[in-house]
């Protein structure tokens, strides 16, 4: 229930707003309070017409030129570079499935996050391959068969076991080799039809190179860091699926840069909140300035269809119902004669196909149209 004072603005303000007032300002003063606020929502409210679309691409266009940094670089770790800057936002605004640099932030819970076990658990998390784990390679070309030789020292440093790596092996491989350890080597030997094949059998040797034996698919780098006063792990790649699986981690603040994947893992809304959080992130880091509503439109209009869509010929631009406005975004012959083909009516509803027809276009003061009656002279 709201108090006495705010109940008249009910249906005025939104329930959020007068409820946070409440809370906030003292009983004396809420009448007071509750009327500027009012004003200040009113102020804050667009007006029809207005070209919000164009304000937005104004407002993100113009600090945009200003952008430079490329990349942003962990000291002392080849691996872990983020992109950031102008080729940051692209990649964002396009919608793209594969980033250049995905990364993920994994919270964690108590007593980790003050430093107990950060390292133990950052190796458990990062994706080792059996290569990393391995003295030597060698090829038995009379038995036709490869022999691993492990390293000891890696595997203890892993916890990790000889029996736990020929499963590993076996489960990859599935159907297509023998695995067995004899005198603590590791002999890998292939069945089928190609067990006679040396060609395969040196294809098998790569592809063993990279098997991942242990930690989680895709996580090539891990690094553990202190932010104010707790511990988390910042990777290089990605899983987010797989990360919110383990009873360790902070579910409701790990994330991660890659924003399909979070579209898949959690939804499209959760994509949207993404698609703000990464702009602002990356805007924020140039020092520069945009209001957030601007963003707010660009990742509304990337999500509204329920899947994202890039700012692009083959996104958002694709969608759009007039001809005319698809082709003068790019390819405006292909976009006209398959119009043509097809019969396609175009009712000039936007802005762009009235500025190419030179006609004043529905926004602000060309928005509402004038109708009048005419009224006919009575029959002389």
């Amino acid at each position: 229930m709201v108090h006495e004072d705010l109940k008249e603005y009910v249906e005025k303000i939104p329930k959020k707003l007068l409820l946070e007032l409440e809370e906030q300002c003292p009983a004396s003063k809420l009448k007071k309070a509750v009327k500027k606020l009012y004003e200040e929502y009113v102020n804050s409210k667009i007006d029809a017409g207005e070209s919000v679309g164009l304000i937005a691409a104004e407002s993100i266009g113009e600090p945009g030129t200003q952008m430079t940094l490329n990349t942003f670089h962990f000291a002392g770790v080849a691996e872990m570079n983020i992109t950031m800057g102008l080729p940051r936002i692209i990649e964002i605004l396009d919608g793209r499935k594969e980033i250049t640099t995905p990364m993920m932030e994994i919270y964690l819970k108590s007593p980790h996050n003050k430093g107990e076990g950060i390292k133990e658990l950052a190796l458990e998390i990062k994706e080792t391959l059996l290569g990393e784990l391995v003295k030597e390679f060698s090829i038995n070309i009379v038995d036709l068969k490869i022999e691993i030789k492990l390293n000891e020292d890696k595997l203890k440093e892993l916890k990790l076991t000889k029996n736990s790596i020929i499963k590993s092996i076996e489960k990859l491989f599935a159907k297509k080799v023998n695995v067995k350890e004899k005198d603590n080597i590791i002999e890998v030997k292939l069945k089928g039809k190609d067990e006679k094949s040396l060609n395969e059998l040196y294809k098998l040797k790569e592809d063993l190179k990279e098997a991942s034996v242990s930690g989680i698919k895709d996580i090539k780098q891990v690094l553990p860091i202190k932010r104010k006063d707790e511990y988390l792990i910042i990777t290089a790649g990605s899983n987010l699926k797989k990360i919110l699986e383990l009873d360790f981690v902070d579910k409701n603040r790990t994330t991660t840069n890659d924003i399909d994947e979070i579209s898949k893992t959690l939804g499209i809304e959760a994509a949207r909140q993404a698609i703000i959080d990464e702009l602002l992130k990356v805007i924020e880091a140039q020092g520069l300035n945009v209001d957030v509503r601007h963003i707010m439109l660009v990742a509304d209009t990337m999500c509204v269809s329920g899947v994202i869509k890039g700012i692009t010929r083959y996104g958002v631009v694709s969608e759009k119902s007039s001809v005319l406005a698809r082709a003068s975004f790019e390819t405006p012959i292909k976009h006209i004669i398959d119009a043509a083909l097809t019969g396609e009516v175009d009712y000039l509803n936007s802005v762009v196909e009235n500025v190419m027809l030179n006609q004043s276009v529905p926004l602000g003061t060309g928005l509402p149209g004038l109708i009048t009656k005419i009224i006919k002279p009575e029959k002389w």
